[in-house]
Formats: C-alpha cells, sequence, structure tokens
C-alpha cells in the first residue's frame, strides 16, 4: 500500500502537467502527428451524413466513437495521383456485438483531406464467420466550434 501511494504521489505532478490541445485545422492535426504527440479522435455520429449500404440515409445513429492515431500515413498531393494531400489511420478492435450475440471485430478507418472534410468508415466483422456483418461510411470535417463532427486532441 506505502508503495503504491509513493508511485501515485510521484505521477501526480506528470498528470497534473499533461495537456490537452484541441485540434481544428488539417494542419494543426499533420504538426502534432509529426511532432509525435498522442492524437485522439471523438466522432459524434449524429452529426454526419450516414451511407449505410450504399444509400444516403435520411438520419445518422445516435452514437460517439473514438479512436487513438497510434499508426497512420501522410500522403503529399500528387504522390499517389490524390488531388488533395490527406491522412489516414485505422484500428480494430473485438466488441460485445450491440446488434446481437457473441463478439464482432469493430474496424474503423479515417481518411482526413487537408481541405478539412473526414470520412469515417465503420465495419463489423463476425468474430468466427469473419463475415461483415454492417458497413458504414460517415462523412463530415473538422469540428471548428459549431461546425463538424470530428473532433481531434493532442495529448502531450
Amino acid at each position: 500500500m506505502k508503495k503504491f501511494l509513493l508511485v501515485a504521489f510521484l505521477l501526480m505532478p506528470a498528470l497534473l502537467m499533461a495537456k490537452t490541445q484541441k485540434l481544428e485545422s488539417f494542419e494543426q492535426l499533420m504538426d502534432a502527428l509529426k511532432e509525435g504527440k498522442t492524437v485522439k479522435a471523438v466522432f459524434y455520429y449524429k452529426d454526419c451524413q450516414l451511407i449505410s449500404d450504399n444509400e444516403i440515409e435520411d438520419k445518422s445513429v445516435d452514437a460517439v466513437g473514438g479512436m487513438n492515431f497510434e499508426t497512420w500515413e501522410f500522403f503529399a498531393k500528387g504522390s499517389i495521383r490524390n488531388l488533395e494531400a490527406f491522412v489516414v489511420s485505422s484500428t480494430s478492435k473485438l466488441i460485445a456485438n450491440p446488434l446481437g450475440d457473441g463478439y464482432v471485430y469493430n474496424y474503423v478507418k479515417i481518411k482526413v483531406k487537408e481541405n478539412g472534410k473526414v470520412k469515417i468508415t465503420a465495419n463489423y466483422v463476425d468474430s468466427v464467420s469473419h463475415e461483415e456483418t454492417m458497413s458504414e461510411n460517415f462523412f463530415t470535417e473538422i469540428n471548428k466550434g459549431e461546425v463538424g463532427a470530428a473532433h481531434f486532441f493532442a495529448v502531450e
């Protein structure tokens, strides 16, 4: 118990000094990533345009999701015949199936373009059969106050 209290006491200044910075542009996002900062993303899906099964939906799901940019790649304009620069990241986690029984792999990928547009793709893959059970694409932009449903934060 004494060791735990000592470690907690010693870590307290580091925790108190950790700074979170809201990123409100593609340039700020790229600067944070290139500086090696931890970047976290939070998505408010109900404020996004939803395309599910190749059809534009009238209403998006009232859900919130998030991910860390652990692995990412930046592509400069024209580097792969792309018209504008962009950064991509993805993650996959095993979760309890919110649509049924058992477990699914929740695969999320994000593409952020230099104009601030954001595409979030969410797929559920059955953990046993490996069949895709859901595929949705959400479109929004980087949050700048009242506009945009993709929020980005850099943690130092």
